[in-house]
């Protein structure tokens, strides 16, 4: 099935729902969801380049699915994501790959910038051309904020489409960021929310973070059934029905 023919919904995602429903789900085996979170996320990052990082996130996305279609989970089944390395490992690198570009641009700008002002400056230091120097930098650290922000918005569905629809990594994708940018703002609400919780979860002593992670990624695989619907789900969804605007 091509990209064009996996319709999509807009205006779909409710963050407090999406949220909640999230809380819901994992509930009932709340403490082996966070088990398989912490796992996921050692492993993800031991290798660099994130090479790890898509299978570990296949494999979460693998279990919330099987619970949604009310069958068994078990902590083994966290490593299927292994099933989906290569097309997890090229939307990995397609996410990291332009927020490297975008940051290494921002410091070589910075450095080059200050160089530029110091030399032009001679025997004669102006205070006034070094801080101009710093609030172009902190007008250019806030446009790659933005950036990154839209691209991680757009990757929110790449691993859940590898996954449930069984799509290759660069079709994953592309239909990832249509049906990402249809639902903008209720994703980056989602994901404003999520970050909130994460940080809490970090000022009690770190580990904290961890036990919120399953309603993080809970929150991802909710958003998607509802803008995609999950393939093979037999059981009539308890999720509350989304708007009926189609792609």
């Amino acid at each position: 099935m091509t990209t064009s023919e996996i319709p999509y919904r807009r205006y779909a995602v409710r963050p407090v729902e999406c949220i909640t429903a999230a809380w819901e789900l994992v509930k009932p085996q709340y403490w082996l969801f966070v088990g398989m979170c912490v796992v996921a996320m050692l492993i993800g990052s031991a290798v660099p380049a994130g090479i790890l990082l898509g299978p570990m996130m296949c494999g979460m996305y693998f279990t919330f699915f099987k619970l949604r279609r009310n069958e068994p989970v078990e902590f083994a089944m966290l490593f299927k994501g292994f099933d989906f390395f290569g097309p997890s490992l090229i939307a990995t690198l397609l996410h990291i790959a332009p927020i490297m570009v975008f940051v290494i641009a921002m410091y070589v700008f910075f450095y080059v910038s200050l160089i530029v002002s110091v030399i032009a400056q001679g025997d004669n230091p102006n205070p006034g051309a070094v801080l101009g120097v710093l609030a172009m930098l902190m007008l250019f650290f806030v446009v790659v904020v933005l950036v990154i922000i839209l691209i991680s918005v757009g990757f929110t569905f790449a691993y859940p489409l590898i996954v449930d629809r069984r799509m290759k990594g660069f079709d994953a994708v592309k239909l990832s960021f249509k049906a990402a940018m249809a639902n903008f703002w209720g994703l980056l609400g989602m994901v404003l929310l999520t970050s909130v919780l994460n940080l809490m979860g970090m000022m009690v002593c770190y580990v904290g973070m961890f036990l919120v992670l399953p309603i993080t990624y809970g929150s991802i695989a909710v958003a998607y059934e509802r803008v995609f619907g999950l393939a093979h789900l037999s059981e009539v969804s308890n999720l509350p029905p989304p708007p009926p605007s189609f792609n």
